[in-house]
């Protein structure tokens, strides 16, 4: 029998918490959940795709119904045990600038950003929180765009707080990475190696 999994006017990240329950309850089968904004579509889709499920979403009447199928997980092809310890380090950058001074540090922010390009091993992912969302989205300086670009195609994952571009009215401005989710913040940390924070 599926399981329904309602989570209208939830707000994040209760919607993927709901879905990681039900989907924990379960060995195989179809799960389907209700939400009724972008945010939460996107972040309940990424979410159980990474936990290994196919997922189809249909809208209707301004609700988004995905339908999670759980099976066997699907897994990681051509990365080394090593490999994925040697790239398992976090950047949480939460300002537009680093340190006290303003003007300087909006001058070492574009540095550091640009300078991880070089970095080896790079970050497995870029966490931007708060004013840090504005680095990824249009508008944004360039040299900064360009370099979260580069290194989104390096495959460093670059996780924006979907609460914080909402916050800013920037959901639709994001040019780089993916507006997420609390719990993908907390969990990417959690699971990191090490966190460098700017």
């Amino acid at each position: 029998m599926e399981k329904i999994v309602d989570c209208r006017g939830l707000a994040c990240p209760v919607p993927v918490l709901k879905t990681k329950e039900a989907l924990e309850s379960i060995d195989s089968g179809v799960i389907t959940v209700i939400v009724d904004n972008r945010a939460s579509r996107e972040n309940v889709k990424r979410f159980a795709e990474k936990a290994g499920c196919s997922v189809t979403v249909e809208e209707k009447e301004g609700l988004y119904y995905l339908k999670i199928t759980k099976g066997e997980p699907v897994a990681k092809e051509g990365v080394s045990k090593e490999e994925e310890r040697k790239k398992n380090y976090v950047v949480f950058i939460a300002s537009t600038y680093v340190g006290e001074d303003k003007e300087l540090g909006k001058i070492l922010i574009k540095g550091f950003i640009k300078t991880f390009l070089n970095a080896d091993p790079l970050p497995s992912k870029i966490v931007l929180v708060n004013t840090a969302v504005k680095l990824a989205c249009r508008g944004a300086d360039e040299e900064i765009l360009g370099a979260l670009k580069e290194l989104q195609q390096k495959g460093v994952e670059i996780i924006c707080c979907a609460t914080c571009l909402n916050y800013y009215n920037l959901l639709d401005e994001l040019e780089i990475g993916v507006a997420s989710n609390a719990y993908d913040v907390v969990q990417s940390l959690a699971n990191a190696d090490s966190v460098v924070r700017l």
